[in-house]
């Protein structure tokens, strides 16, 4: 077998697992290029077959980080962590902000659910109570001035 015909074969290997992946979830370019280079995959190979799956729709950061803020959200994360969590992954800053940034209104609601679920109605009868909410939030990824106003309102 030539040369050519085996790394045809190889790309079209290194395809079909990323495929088997993608079945799975949703998975950041940068995710998949890890998982496939973490199989000893030829690295050149592994960019052709990541760019023949985003060429073929089946591989897309956009896609992506909608499906994983989702997930974050439901989970009760804010804003902060989230960014963190997509820039783990690879997402670049203009598509973190245009997900996460200049909404607000919609991670107080989210952060007040989270706070509800795991505290009930109550805000803190004292200090100690209320730094134990804000710590939780705080590790949730909510900014301190929302946490402030929701304690404190």
């Amino acid at each position: 077998m030539n040369g050519f015909a085996a790394e045809g074969n190889e790309q079209r290997d290194v395809e079909q697992h990323g495929i088997r992946l993608l079945a799975d979830r949703e998975h950041s370019r940068l995710e998949m290029r890890r998982k496939l280079l973490a199989r000893d995959y030829d690295p050149a190979v592994v960019e052709e077959a990541l760019q023949s799956l985003e060429k073929q729709g089946l591989l897309s950061d956009e896609r992506f980080t909608e499906q994983y803020i989702n997930v974050l959200k439901r989970k009760g994360f804010g804003p902060l962590r989230i960014r963190a969590l997509l820039r783990e992954r690879g997402i670049n800053d203009t598509m973190i902000h245009e997900w996460v940034d200049n909404r607000e209104d919609e991670w107080r609601h989210l952060m007040v659910q989270a706070a509800r679920r795991k505290f009930g109605d109550s805000k803190g009868e004292d200090f100690s109570q209320k730094s134990k909410i804000a710590r939780f939030l705080e590790y949730r990824g909510y900014p301190e001035f929302m946490i402030r106003d929701y304690l404190f309102d």
